[in-house]
């Protein structure tokens, strides 16, 4: 079912913060009908912390590719804790698939591309299913491609994706972690500013862009899931 334009444009005209974005989404007549999509990540747990103040019972979808560092499944299971969520679920890829497309586990070597769609696209369309639309912790502040990033996406497919983080800064991340005194992801203290698959991963320079140690040397700067076209 698509969201009635008239709580789209109710959502826009709150749009000013992320807390008021967020709460239009998960309260009222989109309670349940929106999903959050996080990583568990170096920068997921201020976005995670904002939802759980609003309704902890929000469905948080992690992509369980099967390729993740042992400390971001690990900070998965803290940050949940820590946080109160009671529906976080582990989305993974299909079997059948994975056997019969990366039996050996190394699709990512030789297509980065294949791999993400396996193993993180068509996870999560799968998972997307019951929801009119989704939150994502993107921000402008992360790459170029992401620097004129609206707060609120119409797609293609009819649902709506939702940006409460665009203006959000690093410093300003990471002066709201410590204010809350929210557990850190143990990589980000390891010269990992953004974190993703562990083959895929690199630690970079302090003053390098967050995002480059993500599938480094390639010009890929996007797994998939936020390719789909707007409308």
């Amino acid at each position: 079912m698509k969201i009635d334009p008239s709580i789209i444009r109710s959502l826009q005209a709150e749009a000013n913060t992320a807390q008021a974005v967020l709460r239009g989404a998960l309260t009222g007549e989109l309670r349940g009908r929106i999903g959050l999509v996080s990583s568990f990540g170096t920068e997921s747990a201020v976005l995670l912390a904002l939802a759980a103040e609003i309704d902890p019972a929000v469905p948080v979808l992690f992509l369980d590719t099967g390729q993740h560092f042992p400390e971001t499944l690990a900070y998965r299971q803290e940050l949940t804790r820590f946080l109160g969520l009671t529906d976080v679920r582990d989305i993974h890829p299909d079997p059948a698939q994975v056997h019969d497309r990366d039996p050996q586990g190394q699709l990512w070597a030789f297509d980065t591309d294949a791999c993400c769609a396996l193993r993180k696209v068509e996870p999560l369309d799968e998972a997307l299913i019951p929801f009119d639309g989704w939150i994502t912790g993107r921000k402008r502040s992360q790459a170029a491609t992401r620097a004129n990033l609206p707060m609120i996406e119409h797609l293609d497919d009819g649902r709506i994706k939702i940006n409460p983080l665009i203006r959000w800064t690093p410093r300003e991340l990471d002066a709201e972690m410590t204010r809350r005194n929210l557990p850190r992801h143990p990589l980000s203290l390891r010269g990992y500013p953004s974190v993703g698959c562990a083959p895929c991963t690199r630690p970079v320079d302090a003053d390098a862009d967050p995002r480059s140690g993500r599938w480094a040397g390639q010009s890929k700067t996007e797994c998939g899931i936020h390719l789909r076209r707007v409308s």
